[in-house]
């Protein structure tokens, strides 16, 4: 066989993949708007414990608003102003809670997926973390979905169908699965309006579903970065005795499908990683500081514990001598509406809050307030009235 007719065979054979990936980049523009860049030869395995990066920066809850999430992060000096990542080599940890509440949720799934990419490329680090709403999913419960949340999903299920309807039509390509199977084709006490964007919110979000393994299956539910230790609501001793890798990894798998309907219980009770308010309390003097020490004293080398889960009226604050910081502060349109504030840790300057709020204003600009030693984020915002949360209970 000729050179020239060699190539042109294996040319040949490699058509069907390249139109299921040009049918998935079709997919992917028409559902989020966005050209995804490759991702990474190597991606980094599922992280439990980072060390500590020149720069890091913490984000709380998005809830489905998409710009409001853009704003923090540019707050941030993480993306420019056409959404491209600028954060250089930072670490940058979201806290969870990016469903329910909003109508963009999807688009902010591939936004993240975007600029973890675009991180990479530049020495950087996004990691995405699970709330209890990403679990709630999942699990099939959505009463904290929208009407435009769940119409979002309609409009992928039409996207992501067309696009297997292709695919079945090429020789070469192994059948797409019907991710639609064994779903109800009705729900009891969900208008009937709402069905078709019913069935494609448990078909994607399911375990093993398309966006659940694509996108939920990346997150992590506990976190150590450097000094800090990030879980959406709270870490009790028996969660780190349990084992954080441990705990990683069992949540990964069930969201691939690997492990049955269910989440372990540790999502899901109460007193779980992603529903503890015991150090979220709202008044500094509700957080058990004695029992957050010791929480702190089973995780080696670890300071504070970050969180989000309860919204805080006055923004991010601290409490317990800023060993527990509460990062959530309502940025949702559908969830409080709040000003965006993200936490920063760097090696220069300690602790910072980077806020828009105008009680921290100058000329109208986005500003940083410098936490010292002396000075801790909740004696500082302690000043202002005392920290405040609205308590959104799911």
């Amino acid at each position: 066989m000729g050179r020239e007719e060699e190539m042109s065979t294996t040319s040949c054979k490699d058509i069907p993949n390249l139109l299921s990936s040009f049918v998935d980049t079709f997919v992917d523009f028409s559902v989020s708007g966005l050209f995804l860049p490759p991702p990474p030869p190597s991606p980094p395995p599922l992280p439990t414990r980072l060390p500590s990066p020149p720069r890091l920066v913490a984000v709380g809850d998005l809830h489905g608003d998409l710009e409001k999430s853009k704003q923090a992060l540019r707050l941030a000096g993480l993306i420019d102003a056409h959404d491209r990542y600028i954060g250089g080599s930072a670490t940058v940890v979201q806290v969870g809670d990016v469903l329910d509440r909003g109508g963009e949720e999807l688009k902010i799934l591939y936004f993240l997926e975007k600029l973890k990419r675009e991180a990479a490329r530049s020495g950087g680090r996004i990691v995405t973390m699970h709330g209890n709403h990403e679990i709630m999913n999942v699990e099939g419960d959505f009463r904290f979905a929208t009407e435009s949340g769940v119409e979002e999903f309609r409009v992928w299920w039409e996207w992501f169908r067309a696009g297997n309807k292709i695919k079945s039509l090429c020789q070469g390509l192994e059948k797409p699965k019907d991710p639609m199977k064994g779903v109800p084709s009705s729900f009891r006490g969900v208008r009937k309006e709402f069905h078709d964007g019913f069935r494609a919110r448990v078909a994607a979000l399911r375990p093993n579903g398309p966006i659940a393994t694509r996108f939920l299956s990346e997150n992590v539910t506990v976190l150590v970065v450097g000094d800090s230790i990030f879980v959406h609501g709270g870490l009790l001793p028996e969660h780190s005795s349990y084992g954080l890798e441990k705990i990683n990894e069992e949540v990964r798998d069930w969201v691939k499908g690997l492990t049955g309907q269910l989440s372990p219980e540790y999502c899901r009770s109460a007193d779980g990683l992603l529903w503890l308010r015991k150090f979220s309390r709202s008044k500094v003097p509700q957080c058990d500081c004695s029992a957050l020490e010791h929480v702190l004293a089973t995780v080696p080398g670890v300071k504070r514990m970050v969180m989000g889960h309860s919204i805080q009226r006055v923004g991010i604050n601290g409490a317990c001598d800023d060993k527990a910081i509460r990062i959530d502060v309502g940025l949702s349109k559908g969830c409080g509406d709040g000003l965006p504030e993200v936490l920063e840790i760097s090696r220069n300057f300690g602790l910072r809050i980077l806020t828009e709020d105008p009680l921290y204003q100058n000329k109208g600009n986005a500003t940083m307030v410098d936490v010292g030693k002396e000075q801790g984020l909740g004696l500082l915002l302690g000043q202002q009235g005392g920290p405040k949360q609205v308590e959104v209970q799911a």
